[in-house]
């Protein structure tokens, strides 16, 4: 009996041995088949086709809005400021009467050099009257050559003292009219200078200050380097600038340059540019900056991909290119400048090529890929 026990004992401790030797390779041999990644058989990409043509590189900079015209308006007479006819900060109208000043003194000058003019026609009608009548009686004898030859030097008198008064009168007349201050233009008006009641001193006063916004200028500087790009674009035709307002996600402005400055700054090595926007919504004002965008030199018939498909690593740059069996290909690439959202390939793409444009981080070359969509769709 005991001997029975003892084996029993033995047998039962060989098996608890051997349960706890095999129950670590089972935990471990779990662990392992939880770690392994599964291998996806297809990675799911976008894609681009490579595009082969002519491509103009554009310059960045930085601008600033500038009223098309600005006027400081000045009265061209002296006088008492009597009314503002506009609104600050509000529209005028070409022609609009903005400002009046008080015309009763003008009025009265008027008024006099009138007097003046119809006192000395009175005289000058009498004194050719009196040379009608005497003149056929000098034949005759009946009236002395020098009694005749003073009533034709008063009626010259009279003529002249007429001319001179039809002067001064139109002189009155224009001085009169100055009592109107007219817009020069359709403009926005600023805030006024001086308000009713102050004196106006002619050419002198200035009483508010118009901006023509439409249309409106944008002028910017670019590099001296940037320059001759820039003629070579006026050679082909009208080059278009484009202007945005930072922060802002209106579609950009279309503008054009209207105006190269006539000398390069050589304290910054820049030269001013122009460029005529229509401004018709009043989206510019003076003074705000904005980002503008021209293009310069014209490359011809070069391969471009987005840029967002060029990779780089050690060993230089490259693109995956998506074969038509769903393997993608590394291609070595050099690449050139860039322009906008697309990027000169040199070297390495024929033009006919799709490349993949999001997914590449999870590329290998030869890897199966799915071409995918943006709404998520193959």
């Amino acid at each position: 009996m005991q001997r029975t026990s003892r084996k029993k004992v033995v047998v039962l401790t060989v098996v608890l041995v051997a349960i706890a030797v095999a129950v670590p390779f089972f935990r471990g041999g779990e662990r392992a088949a939880a770690k392994a990644p599964a291998v996806p058989t297809e990675v799911p990409v976008k894609v681009a086709q490579a595009h082969r043509g002519d491509l103009d590189l554009t310059l960045k900079v930085i601008g600033r809005a500038e009223a098309y015209s600005t006027v400081n308006v000045q009265a061209r007479i002296s006088g008492q400021l009597q009314e503002l006819l506009f609104t600050p900060g509000g529209q005028v109208k070409s022609g609009d009467t903005i400002i009046r000043i008080d015309p009763s003194l003008l009025q009265a000058q008027l008024d006099q050099a009138l007097g003046n003019l119809a006192k000395d026609q009175a005289q000058l009608d009498n004194a050719q009257t009196v040379l009608k009548r005497y003149q056929p009686l000098l034949g005759k004898g009946y009236v002395a050559q020098s009694d005749y030859d003073t009533y034709k030097a008063n009626e010259g008198i009279y003529a002249a003292s007429v001319k001179a008064d039809k002067a001064a009168v139109e002189l009155a007349r224009t001085q009169l009219g100055y009592a109107r201050i007219q817009a020069p233009f359709d403009s926005i008006a600023g805030a006024p200078l001086i308000y009713p009641g102050a004196q106006v001193s002619a050419n002198d006063t200035s009483i508010v200050v118009l901006n023509q916004i439409r249309p409106i200028r944008i002028t910017f500087s670019i590099p001296e380097t940037g320059l001759a790009g820039i003629k070579e674009s006026m050679a082909r035709g009208a080059v278009p600038v484009s202007a945005s307002i930072p922060g802002t996600k209106a579609a950009p402005m279309q503008a054009e340059l209207e105006f190269i400055n006539n000398a390069v700054d050589t304290t910054t090595s820049t030269i001013q540019l122009k460029a005529r926007y229509a401004n018709d919504g009043a989206e510019l004002t003076p003074g705000q900056f904005v980002q503008v965008v021209l293009p310069t030199t014209r490359l011809a018939n070069v391969v471009t991909v987005p840029v967002v498909a060029l990779q780089n690593s050690p060993l230089g740059s490259f693109v995956f290119v998506a074969n038509d069996d769903g393997t993608v290909q590394q291609r070595v690439v050099t690449a050139g400048p860039s322009s906008g959202s697309r990027v000169v390939i040199e070297k390495g793409l024929n033009g006919n090529e799709r490349v993949v444009t999001d997914g590449q981080l999870l590329l290998v070359d030869g890897a199966r890929v799915r071409v995918v969509t943006d709404n998520g769709g193959a």
